[in-house]
C-alpha cells in the first residue's frame, strides 16, 4: 500500500513539473502537460510497427514481381521499397498529425497530441517541418549506411557514426525541460498529454440545457474554437472557464445573467457542435471565427 501511494505521489509530482500554460491568441490560458520522453518513444515504436507491417505487405507484393521477371528485378525492388518506405512514412505522419486530433495512431494509443506552442491552430507547415526533420534526425544516417552497404563500402566505423548521429538527436529530447526534439524546436510545437477526464459525448450531456443560443450566436465560431472549448471543458480550470465564458458572451452579444460559467460553456459547446454538424451536412464547414 505504501509503495503504491508513493508511486502515485511521484506520478503527480512529475505531472506538475511538466505542466505548462498554453495561451491561445484570445488570451485564454490552457493548462497542458508535456508528454514524457518514454511515452513518446513507445508511441514512435508503435507507429514504426504499423508502418513496418504496411511495408512488409508492399515488399511481399513486389517480391512476386521478382519471381515473374527474374533475379534482375531485385535491385529495382530494393529501390522501390526504400522510396515507398519514405513516401509512406511522410504521408502517414503528416496526414495523421494534420487532422483535428493532431496525433498518429501511436500517439493516440499513448494519449498524446501535437500542439502549437503559440496557442494557435496547428498549421500544415508546422506538421511538415517537424516530420521532415525526423528524417534528418533518425533515418538519414541509416539510409546512408544502406546505400554504402549496397555498394560494398560500409564498415564498422560508418555504422558507429550512424548510431551516434541518431542517439545524439534522440538524447536532445531528454535534456530539455519541454521534451522537444529538434523538429519540435524548429516547428514551434509541443507534444502534450491529451486530457482524458470525459468523453466528447459526456461533455455535451453532463448537464440539462439552461441556455439557448440563436443561429447567429452559434455562427460566431468554427471548428477550431469548438476544439479549444472542448479542451477547456475537459481540463476543468475555473480561471480558464471564466475567461472563455466572458469572451464568448462579448462576441455573441450576450448580456444576460451567467451565474455558472461551466453551464454556459457546456450549453454553448452543445449548440456549436450541433450547428457545425448541420453545416457539414449542408456542404459548408466553418474552420474558425475568421472564416467567412
Amino acid at each position: 500500500m505504501r509503495d503504491g501511494a508513493m508511486a502515485r505521489k511521484r506520478r503527480r509530482s512529475s505531472s506538475v513539473r511538466r505542466r505548462r500554460d498554453l495561451v491561445t491568441p484570445e488570451g485564454v490560458p490552457l493548462g497542458v502537460v508535456i508528454a514524457p520522453a518514454s511515452a513518446r518513444l513507445i508511441a514512435l515504436i508503435l507507429d514504426f510497427v504499423i508502418i513496418g507491417l504496411v511495408l512488409a505487405a508492399l515488399f511481399a507484393l513486389l517480391a512476386l514481381a521478382v519471381g515473374t521477371f527474374g533475379a534482375g528485378a531485385m535491385e529495382p525492388l530494393v529501390i522501390a521499397v526504400a522510396l515507398g518506405g519514405f513516401a509512406f512514412r511522410m504521408v502517414y505522419f503528416i496526414a495523421m498529425e494534420a487532422r483535428p486530433k493532431a496525433a498518429t495512431w501511436g500517439k493516440r494509443i499513448m494519449g498524446m497530441r501535437v500542439v502549437s506552442r503559440d496557442g494557435g491552430p496547428l498549421s500544415i507547415d508546422q506538421v511538415i517541418a517537424r516530420n521532415l526533420m525526423r528524417e534528418v534526425e533518425v533515418f538519414l544516417p541509416f539510409m546512408i549506411i544502406a546505400s554504402m552497404a549496397a555498394t560494398g563500402d560500409a564498415n564498422g566505423w560508418a555504422v558507429l557514426a550512424a548510431l551516434l548521429w541518431a542517439l545524439g538527436f534522440s538524447f536532445f529530447l531528454k535534456f530539455n525541460r519541454d521534451r522537444m526534439r529538434i523538429g519540435d524546436l524548429l516547428a514551434g510545437t509541443w507534444v502534450v498529454e491529451r486530457p482524458r477526464k470525459k468523453r466528447e459525448a459526456d461533455l455535451a450531456e453532463e448537464r440539462a440545457v439552461q441556455y439557448e443560443f440563436t443561429e447567429a450566436a452559434l455562427d460566431s465560431y468554427g471548428i477550431h474554437e469548438l476544439h479549444k472549448l472542448e479542451d477547456v471543458l475537459r481540463i476543468g480550470d475555473e480561471r480558464a472557464e471564466r475567461t472563455v465564458a466572458d469572451a464568448i458572451a462579448r462576441r455573441i452579444g450576450y448580456d444576460g445573467p451567467m451565474p455558472d460559467d461551466r453551464q454556459f460553456l457546456t450549453d454553448y459547446y452543445r449548440g456549436l457542435r450541433a450547428h457545425l454538424e448541420r453545416e457539414v451536412l449542408l456542404g459548408t464547414r466553418r474552420q474558425d471565427k475568421h472564416d467567412v
